[in-house]
């Protein structure tokens, strides 16, 4: 029988839900269990496609073209398995379910009530992952115990343990001992508060997740026992670590693995947490500075980009550096301005994104970084900015850019294909999901991937104009990766450049912390030849030899 644990969170956002979630599906796969994740939103959104990135941060996208909640690039990370569009359910999504089973009469004329029909629909999406090859699927419920939003899931996890068995479901709650100054004191009610609130919905916390600033004293655990009915040893302190990949080093500390691998009857497996441990010990000895700017238009909230980052910072675990960010909006990178903002970073992203807003500001960047040697990675719309500055500072196409920005200019270079121009829905000419690229086997990409053919996620609608593609190639734009029919442009690069590349891809989205995305690994290399002020070699790139 599968096992469920249901994680919870009471009295604030951003607790670290996500990232307990993430720790526990850590170590229970440290124990060979085969496990997987999922993600129950509370909003009114189908999905965060649509979604503001300053309303919701980064649009975290799976294999199979699912626009999920960032939070499953979390889970990702830390388990080393890619999840699937059934791993994020928002209520948007059930009530559309719902409302599209009523429309064909599944329901045969029966009032539609969020008990039952609403909480079947959650159950269900819980239950479609529990397939033959999984032995534990963790479950993360968004929101606050205590919104509004959030009961009808609350709702169906209790209802679900009388449907599978006490013995198959645990339950755990986090929440906050926050430090009182004035009082200079550690403070428990809001943990009681969040547990009532839990409590009076109709579910126990088989174990609590203290979330602090420093470590909580023995005595608070122990008076958060009595008064929330929870075991002394089940009330375990994460308090706030020096990197995110040490929480499941502190977990397993505490012992929450274990309590909840003797609830399910997994306590005769070993762990072993030797790759891990050896990964927190390379980050820790990541000393090696080296400046990276990021070029972005919502660089107010990180979160935006919240891949892009780990993945900059898993290139630089690899390359024993410490990747120091530098935020950069992309609508101040223009004119003389980028010579100011840009001249000591080691490295430049531009990332993905959509609109108008900051487009000039990336252009400038990759023009400065292009004319100045600084190794760059274009991501998505970056790869479409950089192909852009090209065609006009290179091949002199005046007032050459993207029918996003300008629809009808003299030099669309990036453009909707053909068959997409007839779509009304824009979400319709999305490419979505994972994609194949055939890579030019003399190229930087290939060398690097150590491959020609790759896999990698993608979230746009535009490309490389085609009728442009010739002469963009004869200016130096080298064209390196291509779809298998090859009509699409996948990656670009320069030949004579330390390190210029551009893909249409999200590789970010497949970084590891012990597996660096390629094209992070190799920007870190060049970053890091260039802040020792070498002329970066195939060899910093992690390029293997015999692609050398």
């Amino acid at each position: 029988m599968v096992k469920h644990i249901f994680v919870t969170g009471g009295v604030t956002s951003s607790l670290g839900k996500g990232l307990t979630a993430s720790s526990l599906g850590r170590l229970l796969k440290a124990r060979g269990l085969r496990v997987t994740m999922q993600k129950l939103d509370p909003y009114i959104n189908v999905d965060p496609g649509t979604m503001n990135p300053y309303e919701h941060g980064e649009v975290f996208v799976t294999d199979d073209g699912g626009e999920t909640d960032l939070d499953l690039g979390h889970y990702e990370r830390f388990t080393d398995e890619s999840l699937s569009r059934d791993s994020n359910a928002t209520t948007g999504s059930i009530y559309q379910a719902v409302l599209a089973a009523e429309r064909r009469g599944d329901y045969l004329g029966k009032t539609v009530q969020v008990i039952p029909h609403i909480t079947d629909e959650i159950k269900s999406r819980i239950t479609r992952l529990a397939g033959a090859d999984v032995d534990v699927v963790i479950t993360e419920v968004g929101g606050t115990v205590g919104d509004i939003e959030i009961l009808p899931f609350v709702e169906a996890i209790r209802q679900f343990r009388l449907d599978v068995g006490r013995q198959n479901v645990f339950y755990v709650h986090v929440t906050l001992v926050p430090f009182i100054g004035p009082a200079g004191e550690q403070k428990t009610k809001p943990t009681q508060h969040s547990v009532t609130e839990l409590r009076s919905r109709g579910i126990q916390p088989d174990a609590i997740v203290l979330r602090s600033e420093n470590a909580v004293e023995e005595g608070l655990r122990d008076k958060i026992s009595r008064l929330c009915d929870v075991e002394s040893r089940a009330v375990v302190n994460a308090a706030d670590a020096k990197n995110l990949y040490e929480i499941p080093l502190v977990l397993h500390e505490e012992g929450l693995d274990k309590i909840i691998c003797e609830h399910f009857g997994f306590d005769e497996m070993p762990i072993d947490l030797s790759e891990w441990e050896a990964l927190v010990e390379r980050v820790e000895a990541a000393t090696t500075p080296v400046r990276i700017g990021i070029i972005g238009k919502y660089v107010q909230l990180p979160d935006a980009y919240l891949s892009v980052v780990e993945a900059l910072k898993h290139g630089g675990y690899h390359h024993g550096a410490k990747v120091e960010i530098e935020w950069i909006q992309a609508e101040e990178v223009e004119g003389l301005l980028a010579e100011d903002r840009l001249r000591d970073l080691d490295g430049l992203v531009i990332p993905g994104g959509f609109g108008e807003r900051g487009s000039e500001g990336k252009i400038e960047a990759a023009r400065y970084s292009r004319e100045n040697n600084i190794p760059c990675l274009g991501l998505c719309l970056g790869l479409q900015v950089m192909t852009i500055e090209v065609a006009r500072n290179v091949l002199g196409l005046a007032g050459a850019n993207s029918t996003e920005f300008e629809p009808y200019g003299p030099h669309p270079v990036i453009d909707l294909m053909d068959a997409q121009r007839d779509v009304t829905d824009m979400g319709g000419t999305m490419r979505l999901g994972t994609y194949p690229a055939k890579l030019a086997d003399d190229s930087i990409v290939a060398a690097i991937y150590g491959s020609l053919l790759v896999y990698e996620r993608h979230r746009h609608r535009l490309e490389v104009n085609n009728d442009y593609r010739s002469r963009l190639e004869e200016a130096g734009l080298r064209c390196s990766g291509l779809s298998p029919d090859e009509r699409l442009v996948e990656f670009v690069e320069l030949r004579d450049h330390p390190f210029w590349v551009g893909t249409q891809a999200h590789p970010e989205l497949k970084s590891r912390p012990n597996r660096p995305a390629p094209l992070f690994r190799g920007l870190i290399g060049a970053a890091l030849a260039r802040s020792e002020g070498r002329n970066p070699h195939l060899i910093d790139l992690d390029v293997p030899s015999e692609h050398r």
